[in-house]
């Protein structure tokens, strides 16, 4: 129960990574907000978890690159729970493609989800936490916001954007006891970024037959992929008072791939 009494919010929480990273908020003993795009998703998630928790979650629809759908998910978060301690900004997209057939509205989208939408996160939850001087704030990145990614031009620059828009907040925020670090996990090959289209995306750029599983693996000193447990052990301890001297980070999760 490391996180008990605080409230937090995970956008992108309907599956994948950030479901798995709410209910572990849940189970640390937070009051936790799955907010996504998706409504649908969202109440297949409340009948998941609700019973088991039932004070403690709430689901909101919300897209992270619309400014006033933002804006209503803090107020919601605030008026349903009374304070906002945790965002942890998950919600994000890939889109992968050779640069001179890339088309620009794709473009565009990867950075509106992945880097605006993170922006535009971290602006509403911030008056919030500045008026307490008191908050926390996750980005969960990449190892492609680390270093370039073949094909992947798109998804690479809003995350190496992630990392500077990271690190400036946390420079801004500092004085009112906020800090804000990112995450950059290796492959998570059993997600649905990953299953449900980019590993076809891969396939077609890297023009392999070979599995592309193998690949990713092959690449890691660890020899295995980055699982949710795996991120959602850091987002507990950087959300908790045992990380109250680390700002404006960028942690690696990937076994060993790339040692920066």
């Amino acid at each position: 129960m490391e996180l008990k009494g605080q409230v937090a919010i995970v956008t992108g929480a309907a599956e994948g990574l950030g479901e798995a990273i709410a209910y572990r908020l849940l189970t640390e003993g937070a009051k936790v907000v799955f907010a996504d795009v998706s409504f649908n998703r969202l109440t297949l998630v409340l009948e998941k978890y609700d019973l088991a928790f039932q004070e403690c979650i709430h689901i909101a629809q919300a897209d992270v690159t619309d400014e006033s759908s933002v804006e209503h998910l803090m107020e919601t978060t605030f008026n349903t729970f009374g304070k906002i301690d945790l965002l942890v900004s998950n919600a994000g997209i890939v889109i992968s493609g050779d640069t001179p057939s890339f088309d620009a509205a794709d473009w565009r989208k990867v950075i509106e989800v992945n880097l605006v939408g993170y922006f535009l996160c971290a602006k509403h939850v911030a008056k919030y936490m500045i008026e307490r001087r008191k908050g926390n704030i996750i980005q969960i990145n990449s190892k492609s916001g680390k270093v370039g990614s073949f094909k992947n031009t798109a998804f690479a620059a809003s995350k190496f954007g992630g990392i500077g828009l990271t690190q400036s907040l946390a420079l801004e925020f500092a004085p009112y006891g906020i800090r804000v670090n990112a995450i950059c996990p290796g492959n998570l090959l059993d997600s649905p970024l990953s299953v449900d289209s980019l590993y076809d995306q891969d396939e077609k750029n890297w023009g392999i037959t070979m599995e592309v599983r193998k690949k990713y693996e092959g690449q890691v000193p660890l020899g295995r992929g980055c699982t949710y447990d795996d991120v959602a052990n850091l987002v507990v301890f950087l959300a908790s008072d045992k990380a109250s001297y680390i700002t404006g980070q960028a942690l690696g999760i990937t076994g060993g791939e790339g040692m920066w």
